[in-house]
């Protein structure tokens, strides 16, 4: 069963006990593989200490996505100048937001994101970059956004057809909209390109005072054929450090 490759997201842990190089310096010790969404300043130190960039932002805005046709024009060239600077940058994958419904049903948004997609998808193949829709919960953080669904988003990669458009499965914000994580996980694992982690509620530590139990569920991540990242993307209640070694040594399997 291969090590899975773990990731810190850079802005809940770049908190005020740790520096940008001394947070970057403690991921590359404690073995992560990966430092993402960082802005774009600190992607030298990142790539200077050893370690990956799995994933960036790749257009504006969660709330304001692909499921409108009106914003199409925009994301395209937004995606294309992102695709271009994550090629220059050795960044494998960009995160992509459907955005909230507003009225749209199920279908219209879901056939609208596939069309934007679409738009893109040669672009992303040529180069080799991943597009990755997030998978966000409209129950407490996120009202009304649209993949709040893995069976949703997974539909979606289907229907765009490419092997470069994956889902950012979080699996804070499934455990909040689905549950039944590993069955979800291992079902559509064809169809993940990253994943993100945060224990819940409260979106904090991977510890036992959260409901999700960690182990098997990068168990089953490294059972499968995954090749990505795992990326920690919570806040930690207190000491940066001690949280990511914490956090490492649990979904180290």
């Amino acid at each position: 069963m291969p090590a899975i490759k773990q990731s810190v997201c850079f802005n809940p842990f770049n908190q005020d006990d740790v520096t940008p190089a001394e947070l970057i310096a403690a991921a590359a010790r404690i073995g992560y593989k990966s430092v993402e969404m960082a802005a774009e300043e600190h992607w030298p130190l990142i790539k200077d200490s050893g370690l990956d960039i799995a994933i960036v932002v790749g257009h504006d805005s969660l709330p304001d996505g692909l499921n409108k046709r009106e914003n199409h024009d925009r994301i395209e060239d937004e995606l294309l100048a992102n695709i271009d600077l994550a090629v220059a940058n050795d960044i494998p994958a960009l995160i992509c937001f459907s955005g909230n419904r507003e009225g749209k049903s199920e279908e219209e948004g879901l056939a609208n994101c596939v069309e934007g997609l679409r738009r893109v998808t040669a672009a992303a193949e040529e180069r080799g970059i991943t597009l990755c829709m997030e998978l966000l919960n409209s129950r407490v953080n996120h009202p009304d956004y649209q993949c709040d669904r893995t069976a949703w988003g997974a539909a979606m990669c289907r229907a765009v057809g490419s092997p470069r458009v994956k889902l950012l499965h979080d699996i804070y914000h499934m455990q909040i909209m689905e549950g039944d994580l590993i069955r979800n996980i291992t079902d559509y694992i064809d169809c993940i390109g990253h994943f993100h982690t945060a224990g819940n509620p409260g979106r904090q530590d991977l510890d036992d005072e959260q409901e999700i139990y960690y182990p098997p569920i990068m168990k089953a991540i490294a059972a499968s054929d995954y090749q990505g990242y795992v990326g920690h993307e919570y806040r930690p209640k207190a000491g940066t450090i001690a949280s990511l070694e914490h956090a490492f040594g649990i979904c180290d399997v």
